[in-house]
């Protein structure tokens, strides 16, 4: 089904305007929203955004917009720091989204202007409008209003990990869950390798779980994880892999999920501190990305499987890109020999945030 024909490329709708009011509200609905004003994004990108705004305000011939003009002043000089934010709207994206249909935006351009708020990292903004969109979200789909801002490293490899960023298949996973709230709801989430934290919060803000269980095995990356779950407005439990104090599947009457960070090292974590957790649902993502963290991977879902033979068998989702189709063969075989059976997830319907559109990714659900 084609574009209705009415849909207007920006270019053209601003040489439509009789005035500012156009480029102002787009202003205010990204680089001037109040969470980027509170959380500021990365230097660089604000500042590729806004040229290539003015780029597009000037290829129609229009009078200078002060304003504008201004708020690229602001990052023109500004450092870059070593740490900056990225905020996403979750299913209150589709308010964003239908603000600039009403204003007669094409799809085409939708991608670029909300990709200003939720900047995926290996995108130029240069490269946004002719192949990044947002697609239309199901009728179903209501707006939470909520949102999640991280505290992120401006470099892919900081501290020696690449924790310290969201990678796409975070992305991607997190979207598939608020599409699917009943597989994590009043239920145990434990997440291996949660990096910078989306994928997690995601699942608290919009799925109800009853608690979850951030883990990773980087200092730097534990550290920044905490700091996120509070700038989220979440509390944090006493961090522990001791069966003792872990909370387990008590009884907890808030409607916030307990949530607790965990340290945990595939290579060395014992069949009790696992056992500790009591999961019902285990996640994770973008961990696929090379031979020997298949094989530690693998390792712990058998230990996980092994130890929880006493409850009802627990379900894990692993997202990934497909970056070698020798990791995924190695990754699935791995599970063949270990008896863990596995199928693919359909693709899901939304795309909330923005992650280039032509990588290959996907889910494995497994059993354990």
């Amino acid at each position: 089904m084609g574009e209705p024909e009415n849909k207007q490329s920006l270019e053209e709708k601003l040489r439509d305007s009789s005035g500012p009011e156009l480029l102002l509200n787009i202003l205010q609905k990204t680089v001037k929203h109040p969470l980027c004003v509170k959380h500021p994004p990365s230097v660089k990108y604000v500042r590729c955004f806004l040229s290539e705004l003015i780029r597009k305000h000037e290829a129609v011939h229009m009078e200078p917009l002060d304003e504008l003009y201004e708020a690229l002043a602001e990052v023109l000089m500004a450092e870059e720091p070593t740490q900056c934010h990225r905020s996403y709207l979750l299913s209150c994206h589709f308010e964003k989204v239908r603000w600039m249909e009403s204003h007669n935006v094409c799809p085409s351009e939708i991608g670029f202007l909300c990709a200003a708020l939720t900047p995926s990292r290996p995108i130029q903004i240069s490269s946004l409008s002719p192949g990044s969109r947002i697609n239309s979200l199901p009728v179903s789909a209501q707006p939470s209003g909520d949102s999640v801002t991280l505290s992120e490293s401006t470099a892919i490899v900081s501290h020696g990990t690449t924790g310290l960023v969201t990678w796409d298949a975070a992305l991607y996973l997190a979207e598939w869950a608020i599409e699917n709230p009943a597989a994590f709801a009043h239920r145990t989430v434990l997440e291996l390798g949660s990096g910078a934290g989306l994928t997690g919060l995601a699942i608290c803000k919009t799925c109800c779980p009853s608690t979850y269980v951030f883990s990773d095995c980087h200092s730097c990356v534990l550290e920044q994880l905490r700091g996120n779950i509070l700038l989220n407005g979440l509390s944090l439990e006493p961090d522990t892999t001791d069966p003792e104090r872990h909370p387990g599947h008590n009884a907890h009457d808030t409607e916030s999920p307990r949530v607790t960070v965990a340290q945990l090292d595939w290579d060395v974590v014992t069949a009790p501190e696992l056992a500790a957790f009591r999961p019902d649902v285990i996640i994770a993502a973008d961990v696929l990305y090379c031979p020997e963290t298949v094989m530690s991977l693998v390792r712990v879902l058998q230990r996980l499987s092994a130890c929880l033979k006493d409850q009802q068998a627990p379900e894990a989702y692993i997202a990934f890109t497909v970056r070698s189709p020798e990791t995924c063969w190695l990754f699935t075989n791995e599970l063949g020999q270990t008896g863990i059976p596995w199928e693919a997830v359909p693709h899901h319907n939304q795309k909330l945030f923005p992650y280039e559109e032509h990588l290959d990714m996907a889910i494995l659900k497994l059993i354990l």
